[in-house]
């Protein structure tokens, strides 16, 4: 049985373990290793975590499976009606055990506890990653895509999904 926690700032180097484990793997047919490295440090490095907490407001969540961490999600809101999913991963070996939906629905009633109104989720997803099946099947669609700069002369090739909720 799934359970999940709201994160806080001592768990920035918990955030940091399971991104080593799920980001470069899921990335490495997509990206060049110099790519994943670069975007480790300027994402998941423990000052960048603490900075996305402290400063972003990016509210993360974590998974577990008994007292395992599973996977994570961040969500941010953007403006008073668009909420930002900035990452959701889930372990290389929970993959298909339905964690990602768990945790997509998850934020989906946090987000909604937060803010009752209609609002929009919006998300990158690269666009030659499988989970943009994922996002179409939790009912995302597809409102544009992109190539977006993040320095190091790196971009994210992203579609941008979104759902009202």
């Amino acid at each position: 049985m799934l359970t999940i926690r709201k994160a806080n700032i001592e768990d920035c180097e918990l955030i940091n373990r399971l991104a080593w484990e799920v980001f470069p793997k899921t990335y490495e047919d997509i990206l060049t290793r110099a790519q994943i490295d670069y975007m480790m440090e300027w994402m998941y490095s423990i000052p960048a975590i603490q900075k996305q907490m402290k400063e972003e407001g990016h509210v993360y969540f974590i998974a577990y499976e008994s007292d395992k961490a599973t996977g994570y999600i961040s969500i941010q809101q953007q403006t008073d009606t668009v909420f930002h999913i900035q990452k959701i991963y889930v372990l290389p070996h929970f993959q298909g055990t339905h964690c990602g939906s768990f945790l997509f629905r998850e934020a989906v009633k946090y987000i909604k506890r937060i803010h009752p109104a209609p609002c929009l989720i919006e998300l990158n997803v690269n666009r030659k990653n499988k989970a943009v099946q994922f996002y179409t099947h939790m009912g995302m669609k597809q409102l544009k895509e992109g190539d977006f700069p993040i320095g190091n002369g790196y971009y994210m090739n992203d579609y941008i999904m979104g759902m009202e909720i």
